[in-house]
């Protein structure tokens, strides 16, 4: 079943509704605080990583840092672009 995003961020009330963003990131997500898409909004992607890292006490694939880009990205603008598009970002 196609994922349908919301064309406004601000009526995303899931974590699973933002693009990019499955039931295992959205756990990942949850189990550093961030249990709305609305905490996204304005956050530090690598700040976010390192907090998974640190809470889950293992280093995790780099790609991680793309897919929460991509999700901070959509909260603030609204655009919907694929995780991959961020990893030049990230490099």
């Amino acid at each position: 079943m196609k994922k349908t995003i919301p064309a406004d961020p601000a009526t995303a009330s899931r974590l699973e509704d933002l693009p990019n963003i499955g039931c295992a990131i959205a756990a990942d997500l949850r189990l550093i605080g961030i249990d709305r898409p609305s905490q996204l909004a304005g956050n530090d992607a690598y700040e976010l990583y390192d907090k998974l890292c640190a809470a889950t006490n293992q280093k995790h694939d780099p790609c991680v840092i793309d897919v929460i880009l991509s999700a901070i990205h959509y909260m603030d603008t609204g655009e919907t672009l694929p995780w991959w598009t961020f990893t030049p970002e990230r490099k």
